[in-house]
């Protein structure tokens, strides 16, 4: 149980650290008072699941104390169902039960995980909900993270494996086949908790509501209380937190960033950060500072970042061109330069001079 609140702990700091931010101004400077985003105060709320901040804010919404209640329900329930370090949750016991029986969940955990199993598949194990041993090994995002010594880096990847993952969707039962496996379904469990809101936002008839996933992941429900687009700052990878390199407008989407400068450590001079290859078992070492991806759903937002920054560059592009139609994706090399997906070259906008936007 430290553990875990020490976790915790470390996850609000890191919520502080903005990736993306929206700019209600439209363009970052002096608020407009004509503008009603601006001049509208909207019913929030502050979460805390999947070891991560969740910031909620409904606008000119007469029932946004109600929704925001009904929502605060909707995450508990699912942080008892997903959660990997809560000791009462469903996946935890999943865990501990692992090579000895099957475990029965509820219909969202089967869910998520059968949308896990199904990314794994698409991305040949780029994607595998199996890493929890090498999350925990290498312990990225505490102070006492180190490079793992190489026998228990082995070990640990010996257990990662999405086939040995049994689902009966009909018993709604897990089985991790191998004892010592640990399932870990935070690649996509922040992303589902966050369609699920957003979800029910829209049959409430809600028309103007932000979903804030730890400044790395932000869901728009509708347009700005105006009409106006959201317009979404991009963090500069090498600067403090509110200084932005480039936006991109928004309207009832979703955009997901994952970079090496998230979580991570030194050690002997050398970065590690916490996007962790499943072949390998350490890192992705590749050209990329970041990849940020747009969609209409957070889930697939939520895998896709991660998958595709471990793809590198030039996979991940023809990758996200050709999964689907409403999917692009922004990738930031280590030499400052910007990549973007055809259905992004009119959204996004650079707006710091030391980054290139290149045009194939």
């Amino acid at each position: 149980m430290q553990r875990t609140q020490k976790w915790r702990k470390r996850a609000v700091l890191l919520g502080l650290t903005a990736m993306l931010t929206i700019l209600l101004s439209g363009c970052g400077g002096e608020a407009n008072p004509k503008d009603k985003t601006a001049a509208a105060e909207p019913t929030s709320r502050q979460y805390y699941i999947f070891d991560t901040v969740v910031n909620i804010k409904l606008y000119e919404d007469p029932k946004g104390e109600e929704h925001l209640d009904h929502i605060d329900a909707m995450l508990k329930t699912l942080d008892e169902e997903l959660s990997r370090t809560l000791e009462t949750s469903q996946i935890y016991k999943v865990n501990q039960e692992a090579g000895v029986e099957a475990v029965e969940v509820s219909e969202d955990t089967i869910e998520v995980l059968k949308r896990s199993l199904n990314y794994a598949k698409e991305t040949d194990g780029l994607f595998d909900p199996t890493v929890g041993g090498l999350v925990d090994l290498w312990d990225i995002g505490h102070e006492d993270a180190h490079v793992p010594a190489p026998e228990d880096l082995q070990r640990e990847l010996s257990l990662v494996g999405y086939q040995n993952v049994v689902m009966d969707e009909t018993k709604r039962t897990i089985f991790l086949k191998t004892p010592g496996m640990i399932l870990d379904l935070g690649g996509i469990g922040k992303g589902y908790a966050a369609d699920k809101i957003a979800a029910y936002l829209r049959e409430e008839g809600v028309k103007s509501a932000l979903v804030d996933l730890g400044g790395s992941s932000i869901i728009v429900v509708g347009s700005k209380p105006n009409g106006d687009d959201w317009i979404v700052g991009l963090q500069d990878p090498d600067s403090s937190r509110g200084t932005t390199m480039g936006t991109i407008r928004l309207n009832d989407q979703v955009i997901n960033t994952s970079g090496v400068y998230e979580r991570y450590f030194v050690e002997d001079g050398v970065m590690y950060h916490h996007i962790l290859d499943p072949r390998t078992g350490a890192p992705a070492q590749n050209e990329l500072k970041s990849v940020t991806i747009l969609t209409d759903n957070a889930t697939d937002a939520d895998a896709l970042s991660t998958v595709v920054f471990v793809m590198g560059l030039e996979k991940g592009m023809e990758f996200v061109e050709n999964y689907n139609e409403v999917t692009e994706a922004l990738f930031i090399t280590k030499d400052d330069k910007i990549y973007v997906t055809s259905g992004l070259k009119d959204q996004f906008k650079v707006t710091n001079e030391l980054y290139t936007l290149i045009q194939e």
